[in-house]
């Protein structure tokens, strides 16, 4: 797991993957363990022409923000106490449907930007809510606590590939994952077992 051990404006850890296609589609897991009840950021992508490209930001316990191009849309869910959340958002671009999972159980979908599509290059980051491509960093949305299980495709999930990757055994190569995970870190992250 990566440890976001304190509030900080200037750490991250920062995913060195090479995506080369604009996405029509994508899905992100991740799996985070933390005590914050102030908002903050666990994924982040941004293009020089859009800062939230793709966001999952969590404002406060109980509730996610998933952004896509600048919109978003909240899902609430239950306060977990003291143990760790695997979340899974999925998109696409043709119906703008937007599905969102927690420890394997899907949300109702929503709609968000159809016909829209994901720019590259990205800078994509953990940790830390980009307002600037690679930076305009606010320490009070920065992520305190464990970060770990993060995957991206360029597809939609299904169920079982949900659980799948809430287990680190993914169905489909993703364009980044755990297990296969280029990455750098900035400033205070520690990468632990």
């Amino acid at each position: 797991v990566f440890v976001f051990p304190q509030e900080s404006s200037s750490a991250y850890v920062q995913v060195k993957a090479k995506l080369e296609q604009p996405l029509n589609n994508f899905t992100v897991c991740l799996r985070s363990f933390t005590d914050l009840t102030r908002p903050c950021s666990l994924f982040s992508y941004a293009t020089k022409n859009q800062s939230d490209e793709i966001l999952l930001f969590k404002p406060r316990p109980g509730l996610y923000e998933f952004y896509v191009g600048g919109k978003f849309l909240l899902f609430t869910v239950p306060r977990s106490l003291r143990e760790s959340e695997h979340v899974c958002v999925s998109w696409e671009s043709s119906t703008g449907i937007a599905e969102f999972w927690l420890n394997g159980k899907p949300w109702p979908r929503k709609g968000l930007q159809r016909g829209y599509t994901v720019g590259v290059p990205a800078s994509i980051l953990l940790g830390q809510d980009q307002d600037t491509f690679g930076g305009g960093f606010d320490a009070q949305q920065s992520f305190m606590g464990e970060i770990s299980s993060v995957y991206m495709w360029d597809t939609g999930i299904s169920a079982s590939g949900v659980r799948a990757a809430m287990y680190n055994n993914p169905e489909k190569t993703p364009l980044f994952g755990w297990r296969n995970f280029p990455y750098k870190i900035v400033g205070e992250v520690y990468l632990k077992p």
